[in-house]
């Protein structure tokens, strides 16, 4: 093989990286897939502490409310009883998939971005839901409550990121990123 071939072989297999790593795919599914991770574990935190612990954090309370006052906003009925709480928990889940997707901005730190946006999320849901006319979480004067509270959605944020790190580390087309 001469020179000029091994040349020509070499940049041919670099173009193909090059075309794999601008391919978004990869990129976007490894994203939902963490942020779905994300959404499974801070979903399974507080359906489990919504039974075993007393005054647990209850983000599905304030998920029932948004869902009926915004029925209510658009002069629809509300669902009730066990729809209202499925379509809580089936919102939850999407939302929760589409902010805990965006550790793939993380690249290579997506484990800090991860505890980045559980940080915020678990502030924001102890902050934002008065401001936004839900009324004050159930059991929020509690210091623990509150601690819970961040706890899990950080949980969530470093289960999408460790999900996207080793996705990240299986897939050469991420390694550019």
């Amino acid at each position: 093989m001469t020179a000029e071939q091994r040349v020509e072989e070499r940049l041919s297999e670099l173009t193909q990286r090059v075309r794999a790593s601008a391919d978004p795919g990869p990129r976007v599914g490894a994203a939902l897939i963490s942020g779905a991770a994300g959404a499974l574990a801070v979903t399974a935190v507080h359906q489990f502490a919504r039974r075993r612990v007393p005054n647990a954090p209850r983000m599905d309370v304030l998920g029932m409310r948004a869902i009926a006052r915004g029925a209510h906003r658009m002069g629809r009925r509300p669902p009730t009883g066990r729809t209202l709480y499925r379509t809580t928990l089936a919102g939850d889940l999407l939302s929760n998939t589409a902010y805990y997707s965006v550790v793939a901005l993380g690249g290579r730190h997506a484990m800090r971005t991860g505890a980045a946006l559980g940080i915020a999320a678990g502030i924001g849901a102890l902050l934002l839901p008065p401001a936004m006319g839900l009324g004050r979480p159930p059991h929020a004067d509690a210091w623990a409550n509150r601690l819970m509270t961040v706890a899990w959605y950080t949980l969530g944020g470093l289960a999408a990121g460790c999900t996207y790190q080793q996705l990240h580390a299986q897939q050469g087309a991420l390694d550019t990123w």
